[in-house]
């Protein structure tokens, strides 16, 4: 054998070492396809309306498919543009209450957009130390100074704003953290902005669909959806029951994003199939109003008899509920356990969790029976590892 094979033989070879170090510290991640149908009780997915596989949300995906192909077929400003997209787009703006939006191909090039393409080396950006990972690769991508505040702390928001004064400077928050179900302080977080000339951008991915009126959003729960200094990002996977993101925020921002965001200028447009589902999700959600309240008494249900069988479960805000778990690898065990009983659960572990706390994610969908919660609980209570 010559000596630059053996060489490009050892090129990965320090990924084994990490490995290990992974399987010690019980953090391996596995992929884990799954069946078009399935039995299990599904408290795993972020599908927090149901709507996934309503037939007007798949038949919508199909025909738009059938109509303007399977995939987008290039940039938003080159080919990538459809009538779907910006049918979305307006609706979605209204809905929400923005004056515009715009669509991106996931929640994360959104998150991503709007931080890199409002902020420089010049900016400033405040972050809370919750955020979801998209807001914390935005930071680091946009090369502005970030100062990371402790989580859900609008006065260490206040006091990090006041230090900078005169520069310019945006805060980022989630609405709701996915982590534990809790949402932010957002009233709280906009005075802060406003003493100081800052902007908000708040990630509402886990707002829409299941808190304000109707389903449209923590913003407009708050009070500031469609306020000058506002921006919204979002993702159309989750209640939407599609795939997608989008950033919603005055017109001559959303303009700005056109021309500067690189994850819109250079990334292959949402594909149609998605832009119409979404489209039909968006209008279900309108029709079916008391979706958004039917998810968040699921989740406060699930949380009380869990509370009441013993576990410690964090309170939520909004539809996700969180259990601990006294270890990654008792974690581990508890889903799979779940998993064999017939109950689909999240599992989060080191490095997903910020305070290093391992927890069952629970996603309390607006569709769950009595029934079927009652079961998940029986399943999660009777499969809980010693503490």
């Amino acid at each position: 054998m010559h000596r630059d094979e053996d060489t490009r033989r050892t090129a990965f070879d320090w990924t084994e070492a990490e490995a290990r170090r992974r399987a010690d510290a019980g953090l391996v991640r596995t992929l884990r396809p799954r069946a078009a149908e399935s039995e299990l009780l599904d408290l795993a997915s972020n599908d927090y309306l149901g709507l996934t596989r309503r037939p007007e949300i798949t038949e919508a995906a199909a025909e738009a498919a059938r109509r303007w192909g399977a995939g987008s077929t290039g940039s938003r400003l080159v080919t990538g543009s459809t009538r779907l997209h910006a049918r979305l787009e307006r609706e979605l703006a209204e809905f929400c209450g923005f004056e515009a939006a715009l669509v991106f191909s996931s929640g994360y090039t959104a998150n991503l957009a709007a931080l890199t393409a409002l902020s420089d080396r010049d900016a400033l950006i405040v972050s809370d130390a919750g955020n979801h990972a998209s807001i914390v690769d935005g930071c680091r991508l946009s090369r502005a100074e970030t100062a990371v505040v402790p989580h859900v702390d609008p006065e260490a928001v206040r006091k990090t704003l006041r230090a900078h004064d005169g520069r310019r400077a945006l805060v980022v928050s989630d609405s709701v953290f996915s982590v534990d179900g809790d949402k932010a302080p957002l009233a709280e977080h906009a005075e802060a902005c406003r003493e100081h000339g800052a902007a908000l951008v708040v990630d509402d991915a886990h707002g829409l669909g299941v808190l304000g009126h109707g389903g449209r959003g923590a913003l407009q729960e708050a009070g500031l959806a469609g306020d000058p200094d506002v921006v919204a990002t979002l993702t159309l996977s989750k209640s939407l029951g599609s795939q997608g993101g989008a950033v919603l925020g005055p017109a001559r921002v959303i303009e700005h994003l056109v021309n500067t965001a690189r994850t819109f200028i250079f990334d292959t447009g949402l594909a149609p199939a998605a832009a119409a589902a979404a489209l039909a999700g968006l209008r279900l959600i309108q029709e079916e109003p008391a979706l958004a309240g039917r998810a968040r008494t699921v989740a406060t249900t699930l949380h009380r008899l869990l509370t009441e069988a013993g576990l410690t479960a964090a309170r939520p805000d909004a539809a996700v509920v969180s259990v601990r778990a006294p270890s990654p690898d008792a974690a581990l065990r508890w889903a799979a356990d779940c998993r064999e009983q017939g109950l689909a659960v999240g599992c989060f572990r080191p490095p997903s969790v910020p305070d290093g706390i391992s927890r069952l994610r629970l996603t309390a969908r607006a569709d769950l029976t009595d029934l079927e919660i009652g079961k998940a609980v029986s399943t999660i209570v009777r499969t809980a590892p010693p503490a």
